[in-house]
């Protein structure tokens, strides 16, 4: 892989950028309190807008590094902050990257997140040179793993007991596309 960061991607609807501490009102706001948004996800709602202000600070500064991958999901027509994608695993014996997402409910239904995914997945496809990219979901959210397939994504199986999140442990559902399958 030829790392190059969080690079800003546009599509139809969307700027996919990097994060800068005046998101930290929206972010708090739009999804990262929201305790029906968090519940298939690793980490808590979050207490406060400084909870939201400590993470995007620790974000912020890995942005020097080349191999970190993060966006916040901007909406073009209103320039609203509306959620966020990521690398979350990078492995790099197989050029493989792990993506994670969420989004405010208030946008959930919409397209929008299979948008995101499908710039990213290009992204890393194109420009870094990614060989596999995958993403998982708990069993109890098939609207995740909806989005995925949007995307052009593959049902690959479902690891029993081997994920943890808000609810607990969970069965992870994979999916996955390959380089041959993103080029066809």
């Amino acid at each position: 892989m030829e790392h190059k960061g969080t690079r800003t991607l546009n599509t139809d609807r969307l700027i996919l950028r990097r994060f800068v501490i005046d998101d930290a009102e929206s972010m708090y706001q739009n999804w990262a309190s929201d305790e029906e948004v968090t519940r298939f996800l690793t980490w808590p709602p979050h207490a406060n807008v400084e909870v939201t202000k400590s993470l995007l600070t620790d974000w912020i500064s890995r942005y020097e590094e080349d191999s970190y991958y993060n966006w916040v999901i901007e909406l073009k027509e209103s320039g609203d902050v509306i959620g966020s994608i990521s690398v979350v695993k990078l492995n790099e014996n197989i050029n493989g990257a792990d993506i994670g997402y969420c989004m405010s409910r208030a946008h959930w239904g919409k397209g929008i997140m299979p948008e995101a995914l499908k710039a990213v997945i290009h992204y890393l496809f194109c420009e870094v040179g990614c060989n596999r990219i995958a993403a998982s979901h708990d069993v109890n959210n098939p609207k995740s793993g909806r989005v995925m397939d949007k995307a052009g994504m593959k049902l690959e199986g479902t690891l029993r007991r081997a994920g943890k999140n808000n609810l607990g442990i969970c069965d992870e559902v994979w999916h996955s596309i390959i380089r041959e399958e993103f080029e066809q």
